[in-house]
């Protein structure tokens, strides 16, 4: 059997492992228990900590913040994005 997945229009923003990327997501989403998490030789860049229905998952740079269609949020690697969403 094959299947194809329900086009599915979403919301997405980009981290780009700083603060004020962490800034830009939390201003785009708001993302209850989301914090950024600064690497520990560098406060300039870090990752961030997404609770999803599945647990907390780590965002690093480059990853996209995606908002699900039930509201819920969760980071996707951007090789995996691109292979998965086109810009609306």
């Amino acid at each position: 059997m094959r299947f194809r997945k329900k086009p599915v229009v979403i919301e997405a923003e980009q981290f780009d492992g700083t603060p004020s990327g962490a800034v830009a997501v939390f201003e785009k989403f708001d993302i209850p228990g989301a914090k950024f998490v600064p690497d520990a030789a560098s406060l300039e860049h870090g990752t961030l900590l997404i609770p999803t229905l599945e647990g907390d998952h780590t965002a690093s740079a480059g990853d996209w913040i995606i908002k699900g269609i039930k509201g819920e949020f969760y980071p996707c690697k951007p090789d995996i994005f691109a292979g998965s969403y086109d810009p609306e």
